[in-house]
């Protein structure tokens, strides 16, 4: 099974308002870096939206390292959110539906076809792909604007 290294970042221009997604994918010496965006979106749908974009670049079934700035995103996996959530049908702990279900859907999917391994990175600082990444994300935004 191939191992791949993603790096992914979210942002918007308001929030919500439009938003940006930019991504990493890491492979031996090769790399691909992909973006996108929407009009009308918030901050949690494009980090969750650049996960889902880059895995779903994989065509076959890898070995993923997924780096993301996103404690949301890590979290849900991390902390059994996603196993909560979806024992409850898909209701947070004070039964209220899950934000972004639509997204979290597609990621947990995606997630079944790789073995992804979720690390938090910090946002802002020093690491070159993310920063690539929030670069990527906000250049969509201005395409978009």
């Amino acid at each position: 099974m191939k191992l791949i290294t993603i790096y992914t970042d979210g942002a918007c221009s308001g929030n919500p308002g439009p938003g940006g997604f930019g991504a990493i994918l890491m492979y031996n010496e090769k790399s691909k870096e992909i973006s996108g965006g929407e009009p009308n979106t918030t901050n949690n749908r494009m980090e969750l939206m650049a996960a889902i974009v880059a895995l779903n670049c994989l065509k076959e079934p890898c070995e993923v390292n997924l780096y993301t700035d996103s404690a949301y995103m890590c979290n849900a996996f991390l902390q059994g959110w996603i196993t909560r959530w979806q024992a409850n049908g898909w209701l947070t702990a004070k039964k209220k539906p899950v934000e972004n279900q639509d997204l979290w859907q597609q990621l947990v999917a995606l997630t079944e076809k790789h073995k992804v391994r979720f690390s938090k990175v910090k946002g802002h600082s020093d690491n070159e792909y993310n920063n690539r990444c929030d670069e990527l994300a906000r250049l969509a935004i201005e395409q978009i604007k």
